[in-house]
């Protein structure tokens, strides 16, 4: 984990120097996959309406921030106070993050003559993209520190979660509110958040009752 922490941090880091730069290679790519994927969203209004409805209902970030909040509450019902906190703090300095990053950067985001959709802010790093990788990543991880051992529904659950993350990426750059490595950014820095999280959780219960453990909540269950 601590590995995917560094790696997915330095290549984000990696590819916001290279959107302050404007390094032209990346900005070509951008620009070439953003004018192919907005002339077939303005040759297919049927499909671009779905994904406007997928990017502003089914995957906005207050939904995913939402499905964050039910896991916190089952949390505390549970009695899991630090491990509530944890995601509580995780899901608010990710936001922080996001924002911070949008700021400093300052990129514009894609600008039609003839637009299927509309963003407000900064384009660097994708909100809805970096909101679906945090949530997604978070919830899987308490479903796995929780879940009962054998239970087939948890790859129709992960399966979900990768969709959605891929998917909202999708969505942000077929309907031209996004580029290409702004989703890629949202992605990175979304999934080093989630690795931060889960390694100083793991320090913190270090030594601690075994429910910190994937899977042991279960096997305690089971021996009751």
């Amino acid at each position: 984990m601590r590995i995917s922490a560094v790696v997915t941090g330095a290549l984000g880091v990696l590819l916001l120097v290279l959107v302050a730069v404007r390094w032209s290679p990346l900005l070509s790519f951008d620009r070439e996959v953003a004018d192919a994927l907005h002339r077939h969203a303005l040759a297919h209004p049927g499909f671009t309406q779905l994904n406007r409805i997928l990017t502003d209902w089914v995957w906005d970030p207050w939904t995913l921030r939402a499905l964050t909040l039910l896991a916190v509450l089952w949390l505390l019902r549970r009695g899991e106070r630090l491990l509530a906190l944890w995601i509580t703090g995780a899901t608010l300095l990710a936001w922080l993050l996001q924002h911070g990053l949008k700021t400093a950067v300052g990129r514009a985001r894609p600008h039609w003559p003839d637009p299927v959709d509309s963003a407000p802010y900064q384009a660097f790093p994708s909100g809805h993209a970096m909101a679906a990788a945090v949530a997604c990543g978070l919830l899987l991880w308490v479903l796995a520190l929780r879940w009962r051992e054998g239970w087939r529904g948890w790859g129709t659950l992960a399966g979900a979660a990768v969709v959605s993350v891929l998917g909202v990426g999708w969505t942000r750059v077929y309907l031209g509110v996004h580029w290409p490595s702004d989703v890629l950014a949202g992605w990175l820095f979304g999934w080093c958040c989630v690795a931060v999280t889960i390694i100083t959780y793991r320090l913190v219960t270090a030594g601690g009752p075994p429910t910190a453990e994937p899977g042991a909540g279960s096997r305690m269950e089971g021996t009751r």
